[in-house]
């Protein structure tokens, strides 16, 4: 079980793709992963399932189609529309 929490806010954008690479790449090979991420385009092409917190709760949960692509919560939604500017 590999955790991950933020392991690319520091990162220039060079290394964010690498890091990034890295992970897919464990879970290719079949490492369970459990990642905290700003990075929505990567956890839409990566993820299994997604959960949105909101105020440390469970706000939305599902695959990544359905809360990324269809959220049901204003919330959702709206952090969603900030980060995808």
């Amino acid at each position: 079980l590999l955790l991950l929490d933020e392991i690319t806010s520091a990162l220039d954008p060079q290394l964010v793709g690498e890091v990034l690479d890295l992970v897919a790449e464990l879970k290719g090979a079949g490492s369970t992963i459990l990642m905290a991420t700003h990075e929505i385009g990567f956890a839409h092409r990566v993820a299994d399932q997604v959960v949105y917190l909101h105020a440390g709760r469970i706000c939305e949960q599902g695959p990544p189609g359905q809360v990324l692509d269809a959220p049901e919560h204003p919330e959702t939604r709206e952090f969603l529309r900030r980060v995808l500017r």
